[in-house]
């Protein structure tokens, strides 16, 4: 394979962890956020200061996950005051004074970004292949699939079910709502916050804009395109999002007119995405 086709599957496997991280929240248990994208940023801004300033990768990588979700902590501890369209609203404003803060901090760079970021260290060595990177994001995908099937078949997954569905009769159920909606943001903001230390790594550049409202956009449109509640959706919807702008690159300027429309026309035609409730196993004639 060609150079190029090993980067745009990278990218696909790094919007995948984020796309599934959204879906956590917003498919198993019905929060809408619209500024997914900080913490996206918050765990690549983490992670590059740490290695620059003398951690390893895997130290950093994991505290740029542990510290991000302790922020989705925060996040939610006032957001969930509110719901549907004001919760969306206060995770627009998240997403908003984090870009600010991105934006005007020292530390992060300010307008220009920060630069020269160390690659990922493995074993003592620097880890420069593309195939090897494929490797490492590919690994850490499968991790995520894995837990977050084990997280949607359990009993936390069944009682994000129940609040998804009707958080006034899962309360009555006897199921914690404030606990579990708090918990989704958690294990969201963890997952974002690993995205955002591969991203960082791989491309050894970042800068303000890339995690703005533009990104927290395109992340949902993968979720939606695929199917909320589907973590086959959230892989089929984040392949799609990204080999497509690689194809019309002749359109860039419109693409948030495109992610736009394309949200429209799913929740016209088909709501439920791609995927919908459909299992992996239903498609090829398996029992599950």
């Amino acid at each position: 394979m060609s150079v190029y086709i090993f980067h745009i599957l990278i990218m696909t496997g790094i919007f995948a962890i984020l796309a599934l991280s959204l879906n956590i929240l917003a498919g198993f248990a019905g929060l809408v956020s619209l500024g997914h994208a900080a913490f996206f940023g918050i765990g690549a801004y983490l992670s590059s200061l740490l290695m620059i300033n003398g951690l390893g990768f895997i130290p950093a990588f994991l505290l740029s996950g542990g510290i991000t979700s302790i922020l989705g902590l925060t996040l939610a501890m006032p957001a969930l005051r509110v719901k549907d369209d004001y919760l969306a609203i206060v995770t627009l404003g998240f997403g908003i004074i984090m870009g600010l803060v991105f934006l005007n901090l020292e530390i992060t760079g300010g307008p220009d970004g920060l630069t020269g970021i160390p690659p990922v260290r493995l074993l003592g060595k620097p880890l420069y292949s593309k195939p090897g990177f494929l490797g490492l994001v590919s690994g850490i995908l499968a991790l995520m699939i894995a837990s977050t099937w084990m997280l949607k078949n359990s009993r936390i997954g069944r009682a994000w079910a129940a609040v998804r569905d009707n958080d006034t009769t899962a309360s009555f159920m006897g199921i914690n709502v404030y606990y579990y909606k708090t918990l989704a943001f958690i294990v969201s903001a963890f997952w974002a916050g690993l995205a955002g230390s591969l991203y960082a790594h791989y491309t050894a550049y970042i800068n303000p804009h890339t995690f703005g409202m533009h990104t927290s956009i395109q992340i949902l449109s993968m979720a939606v395109l695929g199917g909320l509640g589907s973590i086959a959706g959230s892989l089929i919807g984040a392949f799609l999002l990204t080999v497509l702008p690689e194809a019309l690159r002749k359109l860039a300027d419109y693409q948030d007119i495109f992610y736009g429309a394309l949200l429209v026309a799913l929740m016209v035609f088909r709501p439920q995405g791609i995927m919908g409730r459909v299992k992996i196993t239903d498609i090829f004639g398996r029992k599950s």
